[in-house]
């Protein structure tokens, strides 16, 4: 990516402003593959979709993999790496298998109280110290949550466990991607598309259906638009502070709305915005909480 490494040298405010339009980019990109997805999985199965999207990106991966082999060969903490792609692959095969069912912005809003999420865990199971304030916005997110899901013995649905499943999956995984933040790219990166590429592989073999050549074309643009985004991911967060950039990532559920109301139709119930609303404004606070008290925060972003 010599472009992004030259943006680099550029002056603080122009590589500030370069950061911030490369997260805005990529999340306009994930939320574009996310629509993809679930457009593909209407025909096809998840594992088909985990599968032709990780050949994809594996494909275009492959020359980095290669020259940075070196990489793979001394991981820190192998087993806490292989229990990393476990639940990366897992989350976001419950990402897609509930956007089968569920609007698009139902199930980003559920991923979106991620980071309230890691902050109740780290202190739960990491021992880290969380203050009343935080622990107050926790309570406050998850407020958010119970409004979005509409709890009631008629409205809670396997579809709306899945994804709230997915994305408390989601922010383990940010604690634990938090705990190896030795680990190279590369290998963060192609090791999510190996899991992805492995659990598809065998689930599509249950259920294959031949793909037409325009699916294949969506299927290839899936996954290259995933990898390009998590690319932009990166550049963006070493072109900019956290602090400036990580608020973009919110973003997220707008094009959900878009994306969701011109592809499928999905109109948004009053509900659901006024939880994404609160999950969002809960998240934000804990982010500036956690950014003023030197700690390194959960990022918002969206499954691999």
């Amino acid at each position: 990516m010599p472009l992004f490494k030259n943006l680099s040298a550029y002056d603080d405010r122009s590589a500030r402003l370069a950061g911030i339009a490369l997260m805005v980019l990529s999340i306009f990109m994930f939320s574009f593959g996310d629509a993809m997805g679930k457009f593909l999985v209407g025909t096809y199965s998840v594992g088909q979709l985990l599968f032709l999207r990780a050949c994809a990106a594996l494909l275009l991966l492959s020359p980095m993999i290669w020259t940075q082999r070196h990489a793979f060969l001394h991981l820190e903490r192998p087993r806490l790496q292989l229990f990393r792609v476990v639940l990366s692959t897992l989350e976001v095969a419950a990402f897609f298998l509930a956007t089968v069912y569920l609007p698009l912005a139902d199930v980003i809003t559920y991923y979106l109280a991620g980071p309230i999420f890691v902050t109740a865990m780290s202190a739960i199971f990491l021992g880290e110290k969380v203050g009343w304030r935080r622990w107050t916005a926790i309570l406050v997110g998850f407020c958010g949550v119970l409004i979005a899901l509409r709890p009631s013995a008629q409205t809670v649905s396997l579809p709306a466990l899945i994804a709230l499943g997915g994305s408390l999956s989601f922010a383990t995984l940010m604690l634990i991607t938090r705990s190896l933040r030795k680990t190279p790219d590369i290998v963060m990166a192609s090791s999510q598309f190996v899991g992805t590429f492995s659990l598809g592989a065998v689930l599509s073999a249950f259920n294959w259906v031949p793909p037409t050549p325009g699916s294949l074309v969506i299927f290839a643009t899936a996954g290259l638009i995933s990898v390009t985004a998590l690319f932009c991911v990166n550049r963006s967060l070493k072109l900019a502070p956290a602090s400036v950039v990580v608020p973009y990532q919110y973003s997220m559920i707008v094009w959900a709305v878009i994306f969701g109301f011109v592809v499928f139709g999905d109109v948004p119930e009053v509900a659901t915005i006024v939880g994404a609303a609160i999950i969002i404004g809960a998240g934000f606070y804990i982010y500036l909480r956690e950014r003023d008290l030197g700690r390194p925060s959960a990022e918002v972003n969206p499954p691999a």
